[in-house]
């Protein structure tokens, strides 16, 4: 499948090579230097961001991380996100050979959930408290093909409770042409979600042996068609470990930078998934370039300095010692309570034979919120924005003068409240009320009385009460 005009080649691997060269004999004060251009929250330079690569020296390990905790709570306070994954199928005709769900994987039991299927795995997922999914599938669908995927938005936005009912649907699913993604526009998706996995074209060709995925221009240019067609969230990412950690950083930005000339605006999110085992993948078990855990903080700082607007999400994926340390180095949305099998929250559990990757996280989304409330950060279930169209270059105009906040933090309070009224144990309950009444007492006067008014909103029995 071709693309429906030709886009110019945008990554530049010569470049990426020649940059990386020359950064790795900084010294001190121009790390810092950059480090001090990081905190005016304009973003960096790729020379830059390949400077603070390099970093090995623990005190400037230090100061990078201490300069990415501040950026992330200027920019997004102590907000996190939270959503969960929704795998509506487990079908694919690709040779991907870290993923399970590779075509030719005899371990993996194939599964695409029926339409009623899907709607008991959202009951699940909105009595536990959750109001965003993101929507997986593997590259290959029931024989009704996309439509498929279109009747699963269909189904997933009807579901409603007495207490609540999902307001946004993020979709992760395979390249499309423009026509398609028009048709996924008019669906009402929030974030049109996508990983290149590798930026890296032998390494690419290398870990795809098979199936439309072997197409890197196919796959590189999809956000491209996702933004013509009207998609103007977007979501970008790597699969850590494929290749080397440094160049991929430089490629997501070569990437944001195509995107920023052609439509104003880059990704609304980053993903940095790390490689982890999967069932009948020896690659993911031994991946071809690890990243290890002190490499991977530095990924999430960096990336935070270099686009401090762009959300940073962190999957279950990794463990929650390692998400914990991660949130005040950029994170800003996290899933919970996540299952990567077809079916798994109806079954409880997650059925290695039929999941993409094995989980670090597997605790429950109650024990997650408590965990992040005893930290001090606000879990958020907001969905605003999506509603009232701030979007794409409307949200950054908004993001960067710092005007956002004054929507994101009274929204986050309120679908707080709303979870702890609704949902929680009492543990959480009570450690979520009382952080509720700090976070009041640190607000402006005028954004404190509009939030005191939505959350007598809430306490009154009301649901999904935004500004």
């Amino acid at each position: 499948m071709k693309t429906e005009q030709t886009i110019e080649p945008f990554i530049n691997e010569q470049q990426i090579a020649e940059i990386l060269s020359s950064a790795s004999a900084k010294d001190a004060s121009s790390v810092r230097a950059i480090l001090a251009k990081a905190k005016e929250l304009h973003g960096l330079e790729p020379e830059e961001i390949a400077v603070l690569t390099s970093i090995s020296d623990p005190e400037l390990l230090g100061e990078l991380f201490e300069t990415a905790k501040s950026v992330k709570e200027t920019i997004y306070g102590r907000r996190l996100v939270l959503f969960a994954p929704l795998y509506i199928s487990n079908l694919c005709s690709n040779e991907c050979l870290y993923c399970a769900f590779r075509a030719r994987n005899k371990e993996v039991k194939r599964r695409a959930l029926t339409q009623e299927e899907i709607r008991r795995e959202v009951e699940i997922l909105v009595n536990q408290g959750h109001k965003r999914i993101l929507l997986v599938a593997g590259e290959s669908y029931p024989k009704e093909g996309f439509s498929y995927i279109l009747k699963a938005i269909e189904t997933i936005y009807s579901v409603k409770t007495p207490t609540g009912e999902i307001r946004r649907v993020n979709v992760n699913i395979a390249p499309l042409t423009t026509d398609e993604f028009r048709q996924l526009k008019a669906a009402r998706i929030g974030t049109y979600q996508l990983f290149q996995e590798t930026y890296h074209r032998q390494t690419y060709q290398k870990v795809h042996q098979g199936g439309k995925k072997t197409d890197y221009n196919w796959r590189v240019t999809a956000m491209d068609r996702a933004m013509e067609a009207g998609i103007d969230d977007v979501g970008i990412g790597v699969l850590f470990g494929l290749f080397d950690w440094r160049f991929e950083i430089l490629a997501l930005m070569q990437h944001i930078h195509h995107l920023e000339e052609r439509f104003g605006v880059g990704p609304h999110t980053i993903s940095v998934p790390r490689l982890e085992p999967a069932a009948g993948s020896d690659m993911s078990i031994h991946p071809p370039q690890p990243v290890s855990d002190i490499d991977f903080r530095k990924i999430v700082a960096i990336l935070r300095l270099a686009v401090p607007y762009t959300g940073i999400i962190m999957s279950t994926r990794e463990t929650p010692n390692m998400r914990r340390e991660t949130f005040a180095l950029g994170v800003s949305q996290i899933s919970a309570g996540s299952r990567t099998n077809p079916g798994g929250y109806a079954e409880g559990k997650e059925v290695l034979e039929e999941a993409q990757f094995s989980l670090g996280d597997h605790r429950p989304l109650d024990e997650v919120i408590f965990d992040i409330t005893r930290l001090g950060y606000i879990p958020s279930f907001c969905t605003g924005c999506y509603r009232l169209g701030r979007t794409g270059q409307d949200f950054m105009d908004l993001a960067k003068p710092g005007l956002i906040k004054q929507h994101c933090d009274p929204n986050a309070l309120s679908t707080f409240l709303e979870y702890l009224l609704d949902y929680a144990s009492p543990q959480t309950k009570e450690a979520g009320l009382a952080l509720i009444d700090q976070a009041l007492g640190q607000m402006e006067p005028l954004t404190r009385r509009r939030t005191e008014a939505m959350l007598r909103k809430v306490r009154s029995g009301q649901h999904d009460v935004y500004c």
